[in-house]
């Protein structure tokens, strides 16, 4: 069979290791295209083994079968959209852009298309996915990331909120996902992610916690259903980019290989 024609819109941190990951070879999967701002200077920096093509967001539909979003969350709909339209799938990092365009979401199910939401750097999606499937009475998550990884964001820059200098942990947030979505956009997509695969981005209970002693970006998920009660915690290596756990760009490499794997573990 020929193998599945993976395309990467956005060269950040989790692009560019998403990206080699698949130009050093796995099974069933090529690296078919890269979106960028300026491909030519992309392709003139650039690596690679595979006959990639470096194009700009318009230009990735037709090359491949799945992209992968990893772009600024402004993006995410000039992205998806075409890939939708034309009935193939995306995997979305950008989830809380994703309340913003609920369309897209309805597109996919006109057209067949699919929109993906790998794990990311949360831990239980599957758990909470089955639960689900029954009655879940309450979704808690509670997020603590190091200061640096959280300075700048819209909501604590529109209500004055300054944690450079905090010495202490100090609670910045309390309230829903989609509201997170919106005031935290860089770092807040597994918050989103969870409430999806659970009961909303409403109903779902958010706190945030700036942390300056820690160095690595943790998150802890308390749920109550009919079929379990269960709690759980991860704490991730931040990548080059602070705001973004290592782990992210490794879930995405899971779930591509996913698609074409003979054997497929988890939900």
């Amino acid at each position: 069979m020929s193998p599945l024609r993976v395309g990467i819109a956005g060269l950040g941190a989790i692009g560019r290791s998403v990206a080699g990951k698949l130009d050093a070879g796995m099974p069933g999967l090529a690296l078919a295209a890269v979106a960028v701002r300026d491909p030519a200077a992309a392709r003139s920096r650039a690596q690679f083994r595979s006959p990639c093509v470096f194009t700009d967001i318009a230009g990735l539909e037709p090359q491949c079968d799945v992209v992968v979003e990893c772009a600024p969350s402004a993006l995410l709909a000039d992205i998806a959209r075409p890939m939708l339209a034309a009935g193939k799938k995306v995997l979305v990092l950008s989830v809380g852009a994703l309340l913003r365009h609920w369309d897209l979401v309805e597109l996919a199910r006109e057209t067949g298309g699919q929109i993906i939401v790998p794990t990311g750097a949360l831990i239980g999606l599957d758990a909470v996915s089955a639960a689900a499937e029954g009655t879940i009475h309450a979704v808690r998550m509670i997020t603590r990331k190091p200061v640096r990884g959280l300075v700048g964001a819209p909501y604590l820059v529109e209500n004055n909120i300054a944690i450079e200098d905090i010495r202490a942990p100090l609670r910045v947030f309390a309230g829903s996902p989609r509201d997170a979505a919106v005031g935290f956009p860089a770092n807040l997509n597994v918050a989103v992610a969870l409430s999806l695969a659970g009961i909303g981005p409403d109903a779902t209970q958010l706190e945030i916690w700036a942390d300056p002693q820690l160095s690595r970006n943790t998150h802890r998920i308390e749920v109550d259903a009919d079929s379990a009660s269960f709690s759980m915690e991860i704490a991730n290596i931040p990548s080059d980019n602070p705001r973004t756990g290592r782990i992210t760009a490794l879930s995405v490499i899971a779930a591509l290989r996913k698609m074409t794997a003979p054997l497929r573990v988890g939900t």
